[in-house]
């Protein structure tokens, strides 16, 4: 990013003063009584009082007040309005308040001018309730357009819009004209999305008045009635175009609203604007353009701003102070909290918003989060702050992260005990927790306990069953919030067309794509990268790539997901070229990608170029390789048969190979029948993690693949004695909208019997064109004949038979599989699309194989 420099006038100097509340009213002024008693007058002690009350020193006035009515002297109703309007000024409240009650003590009687000023008074402090008693004790004889504005503006202060409205309204009926100050809370009062259409009515009303020019907070009002009711940033921004005057709290407030809408960039850019007009930002504006610094990751132009916050004088500032530590937390190139927490510990005094953005920030760098759980111990022991529910939101998501519930059930406990167990963000973080831990029946119980669930419980609860691969619920529980009358965002599709992915389930997710269109939401970019890689993960590449081109701007994700498509499905050359496209475009690619470039050179036996890929990460795009990618050049050279090099890059690693990396070698040694570098990698594995099943399973097949059986039975004591399970071989597909799996030897389908006819009259037709099964890949010592029937009964070809007689020609046959498909299923079906004229899809765990006409997509290379 160019650097910018930014040079600001020097903010102006102000006095204030603060007011003790506890202040004894018992002590009179400096003046003493005794020597000169007589010489106090009404007008010198109302006089006294007026101008300490105008110089802002409220408690010496009402203390002066006290004087009066000790020597007999009623103070009138003048003096009792300066000092009233004095303390809406300085935001007094409580002075005012208890002035309220020496007005009803002195029994006065009351003006049009001090009740609009009681009216004002309580709408300011949130007590709209005693507002609307001293309206509606004025009557139609005291009421002017003051009093109305005042009451309109109380209303939607407080949040009752309707009656804001109405009493706009009433006003009219009235006979009264609105000024600006009415206009601005009837706006205000229709700023949000059910009474918007109102304020445009309103607005117009406003313009043949003629006020629209007259007052700053009338345009102020405007711009949020555009944005808040209708996400309308450009009208916004032409209501600030044309206001006549524009001051800082104008140019804040456009800022931040552009900042909230998500176009930092703007909001930037208006501030640079703001700063050529020569005015100074306060700590509001400051705080949103770190705002739009953190969502950019512009970290050299967030540290040019913190100079500037310096200079101005607010880097003490709670509220910016929180900004600089979010800021720097989110922009950390090197995931390291260190100029974060330098920012926190700057900051003379810590309120609960600075403990909290700090442990906040520790939680999202990723990796920190134990530094978060000891913050929140000093936060009470050491500072002695309570945490709020925004607190408890960042430490559950916490817990999550390190799969400690039991932890995040004691910190929930102490949330419970400061009763913000039913604040929806802390309850929707403990659903994120418990989905994160893989415990859902807890989930789904704080899910159920949550007094008024909104839409990020029910995403909450659905993108947990997603991820743990329960997507039956989550279409469940989706059908359960459309009847519910709440209305799904985009998280809620993204989550779904991933749970669709997850288990291959192609027509739900055309349904869900279906149900797109009609919302609107297709033209999100979330979405569409999910339905590409819906789509492509469905075995539907075509459609994938439709979505993709379609797309009005693809980022990185967008492009990864088409890649990782294209690598997966075996068309290595023209994911390639895809991220060449990509690389041509600007895209910078991050590791996802990386681990989708050097799959598909995996998948296709392109040894040179995952060579060239790899060097090229780091060196031209600045990506350090992770232990994933390792794993991936370990699987370039394993498939290949090149063992001895795999050996030699692995003990090349600038880290200890995992063991991700340990089975991968493991596996192609499988394949290549190498038992010695086998044992070798699973000792390596076995040495991380004694009770890993796979290491188990991969080196006594490899066993079994060369005949030794006594190895073999070996391993599989050892595994009983341990209690180890082999994941069982499963497959699935979707016929008439409902998932079909399939286990090996599975009678329990209705369909059972038809199925194995089928798949006998199969076994007599491939074996008629050449097929000869392959006993090699039953890894029992059985004879021969046992181990043909073996064959027969692996879940592939038994939801390859079903797929057979439930599915009419011209449409291919998806199948899903766990474990990777066995390799005399693979010629089996290569035969089965010769004698059937049909194409047939398979995913592995690895890839997808497309086979038509006895050839498949992988060419015999997985």
């Amino acid at each position: 990013m160019m650097t910018i420099s930014l040079s600001l006038p020097s903010p102006p100097t102000s006095s204030s003063s603060s007011v003790n509340l506890l202040h004894s009213r018992q002590e009179t002024t400096t003046q003493s009584l005794k020597p000169h008693h007589r010489t106090l007058t009404f007008e010198s002690l109302k006089d006294r009082a007026i101008t300490q009350a105008n110089v802002g020193r409220i408690d010496e006035a009402i203390s002066t007040l006290d004087l009066m009515s000790r020597s007999n002297l009623t103070p009138d109703l003048t003096t009792y309005s300066v000092l009233l309007k004095s303390c809406i000024r300085t935001r007094n409240f409580k002075l005012g308040q208890l002035l309220h009650s020496k007005l009803i003590e002195s029994r006065v009687q009351l003006d049009t001018i001090l009740l609009n000023s009681l009216i004002s008074l309580y709408s300011k402090c949130g007590d709209w309730k005693k507002a609307e008693d001293i309206f509606t004790s004025m009557g139609g004889s005291l009421r002017d357009l003051v009093s109305w504005s005042a009451m309109i503006s109380s209303y939607a202060h407080s949040g009752l819009n309707s009656e804001g409205i109405f009493m706009f309204i009433e006003m009219l009926e009235f006979g009264e004209l609105p000024n600006e100050y009415c206009f601005t809370g009837v706006i205000r009062a229709c700023s949000n999305r059910e009474y918007a259409e109102i304020g445009l009515v309103v607005y117009g009303f406003l313009i043949k008045t003629g006020y629209f020019e007259s007052d700053l907070c009338v345009g102020c009002a405007l711009i949020d009635m555009f944005v808040k009711g209708f996400g309308d940033l450009k009208s916004a921004r032409k209501v600030f175009d044309v206001m006549p005057e524009r001051n800082t709290v104008s140019w804040t407030l456009m800022i931040t609203r552009f900042m909230q809408m998500g176009f930092e960039r703007d909001a930037i850019e208006l501030f640079l604007d703001m700063v050529l007009m020569g005015l100074v930002p306060d700590r509001f504006t400051f705080s949103s353009v770190l705002s739009a610094c953190s969502e950019l990751g512009w970290l050299s132009f967030g540290r040019q701003l913190h100079s500037l916050v310096v200079k101005n004088g607010l880097c003490l500032d709670v509220c910016v102070g929180c900004s600089l530590v979010d800021m720097y937390a989110k922009c950390a190139v090197d995931g390291s909290m260190g100029d974060s927490r330098k920012a926190f510990n700057q900051m003379q005094d810590h309120n609960v918003m600075s403990w909290t953005a700090i442990i906040t920030g520790y939680v999202q760098n990723g990796g920190s989060d134990k530094e978060a759980i000891e913050l929140y111990y000093r936060m009470m022991v050491e500072g002695k702050v309570k945490p709020n529910h925004f607190t408890f939101a960042g430490l559950l998501k916490a817990c999550g992260n390190l799969f400690n519930p039991d932890l995040g059930e004691q910190i929930y406990n102490h949330a419970v005990k400061l009763g913000l167990a039913s604040v929806n963000c802390v309850g929707n973080s403990l659903i994120s927790m418990y989905t994160r831990t893989d415990r859902m029946e807890d989930a789904r119980r704080a899910f159920e306990y949550l007094f008024e669930k909104n839409l990020v419980s029910y995403n909450s609860l659905v993108d947990g069953y997603v991820k743990n691969m329960e997507a039956d619920e989550a279409f469940q529980l989706y059908n359960q919030i459309e009847n519910s009358g709440a209305s799904v965002d985009a998280f809620t599709f993204a989550s779904l067309l991933s749970g669709a992915a997850s288990i291959g389930a192609i027509g739900k997710g055309e349904q869900i794509h279906a149900r797109l269109l009609k919302s609107g939401f297709v033209s999100t970019q979330c979405v569409c990268n999910a339905l590409v890689s819906m789509y492509t993960r469905c075995g539907n590449i075509e459609a994938g790539f439709q979505v993709f081109n379609e797309m009005e701007d693809q980022n990185v994700v967008s492009w990864t997901a088409i890649i990782t498509g294209f690598a997966k499905h075996g068309f290595a050359k023209r994911a390639l070229e895809l991220f060449e496209q990509m690389l041509g475009f600007g895209v910078k690619p991050n590791e996802v990608t990386y681990i989708a470039v050097l799959s598909a050179c995996s998948h296709a036996g392109l040894i040179d170029e995952g060579w060239s890929h790899f060097r090229a990460m780091y060196k031209e795009h600045g990506v350090r390789p992770r232990m994933e990618h390792y794993a991936c050049m370990v699987d370039i050279l394993g498939r290949s048969g090149l063992l001895d090099k795999a050996i030699d890059f692995i003990n090349s690693m600038p880290f200890t190979a995992d063991a991700l990396v340990w089975r991968t070698l493991l596996s192609a040694c499988r394949v290549h029948g190498n038992t010695d570098i086998g044992k070798h990698a699973a000792e390596m594995i076995l040495e991380q993690d004694p009770n890993d099943p796979a290491a188990h399973v991969l080196l006594s097949n490899l066993y079994a693949s060369t005949g030794q059986w006594e190895d073999v039975a070996k391993i599989r004591k050892g595994m009983k004695e341990r209690n180890l399970v082999k994941e069982a071989g499963c497959s699935w597909m979707e016929i008439g909208n409902k998932v079909h799996k399939f286990y090996v030897g599975d009678t329990s389908h209705p369909e059972a019997k038809e199925i194995y006819e089928e798949l006998d009259e199969l076994v007599v037709k491939i074996k008629g064109i050449g097929y000869v099964p392959d006993t090699n890949f039953v890894l029992h010592e059985v004879e021969e004949e046992q181990k043909e029937k073996y064959l027969f009964q692996h879940s592939e070809k038994i939801a390859l038979a079903y797929g057979l007689i439930s599915t009419g020609k011209p449409k291919p046959i998806r199948i899903f599989k766990n474990l990777r498909v066995c390799g005399d299923c693979h010629a089996a079906m290569k035969y089965v699309s010769i004698a059937t004229e049909r194409e047939i899809v398979v995913r592995d765990s690895n890839r997808f194989h497309h086979i038509k006409n006895g050839r498949c997509s992988c060419n015999d290379y997985w």
